[in-house]
């Protein structure tokens, strides 16, 4: 793809990135709404809510510019390059993301692209999968003495391996968020119980505040079971931590270990 310059004298390039939340449209924010209503070209991702399209203005260019697999047509490199021939061309290019731009580095390396070329540009946050979906369950991250603190950990690296860093989150008691990692739960259970974890609390959710959502909760020995029985896919999220215990979902399972505990 060959970037073109500005030959327009009225074209102003500018990139807005924005933050699209989980999945609930009724989750974005109003900064992201006025936002779209000036956009002159929109590039929007997978899982993205495509509902929030009807904010931006009729007959402007509306892009699904969301990953692939083996399609180089959508890698990072050929959005970067598409974002900023919009621009350049266009004028403001609003690029919406899921979740938070900034959660992940490729919003990070979208906005750099563009910064290369001397294009200004604005972020405006959205809510995050790692924190939204928990919270529509009424799973907090931190909570007296469950849990003094959180991690978000991508479960794969871009290697496709386990993160190294999960290792080390599983020797603390922090809530622990796993993004990614769904397709490899029984790897990651796996690390928690060779931290004595078995009976940690576990929720899995797909699809956080949509209508397809999905929820199972569990322990680390039955999570990859209670998982593969209600047919929960990517795209979701794993919680590990005591918080989960909080989940009224929850309760009929530490009453059952607690007949286990007794009998025994």
């Amino acid at each position: 793809m060959i970037l073109n310059k500005v030959e327009k004298a009225n074209i102003e390039p500018k990139i807005t990135l924005i933050g699209a939340g989980p999945g609930d449209p009724d989750l974005f924010s109003l900064k992201g709404v006025k936002a779209l209503k000036t956009a002159d070209v929109v590039l929007y991702d997978a899982n993205v809510n495509e509902a929030l399209l009807c904010h931006a203005p009729d007959g402007i260019p509306k892009v699904y510019v969301g990953k692939r697999s083996d399609d180089e047509s959508f890698s990072q490199d050929a959005v970067n390059k598409l974002i900023i021939d919009y621009a350049l061309n266009y004028g403001h290019v609003v690029r919406l993301k899921s979740g938070d731009p900034f959660f992940f580095a490729k919003g990070y390396e979208e906005i750099d692209a563009a910064e290369s070329y001397s294009i200004p540009t604005e972020i405006i946050p959205g809510i995050s999968s790692a924190t939204g979906a928990p919270s529509l369950q009424k799973i907090p991250m931190i909570y007296k003495d469950l849990s003094e603190s959180f991690w978000a950990v991508t479960g794969t690296n871009a290697k496709g391996e386990i993160s190294e860093d999960l290792y080390i989150a599983a020797k603390t008691k922090a809530t622990i968020v796993v993004l990614n990692g769904i397709e490899k739960v029984k790897e990651i259970a796996a690390i928690f119980q060779a931290e004595n974890k078995n009976q940690l609390p576990v929720a899995v959710i797909q699809n956080g505040s949509t209508p397809q959502e999905k929820i199972a909760i569990g322990i680390v020995d039955t999570i990859a079971e209670i998982v593969e029985d209600k047919k929960i896919d990517a795209p979701a999220l794993l919680v590990f931590g005591d918080v989960v215990s909080l989940h009224p979902q929850f309760q009929p399972i530490r009453d059952f270990y607690e007949i286990i505990a007794e009998e025994y």
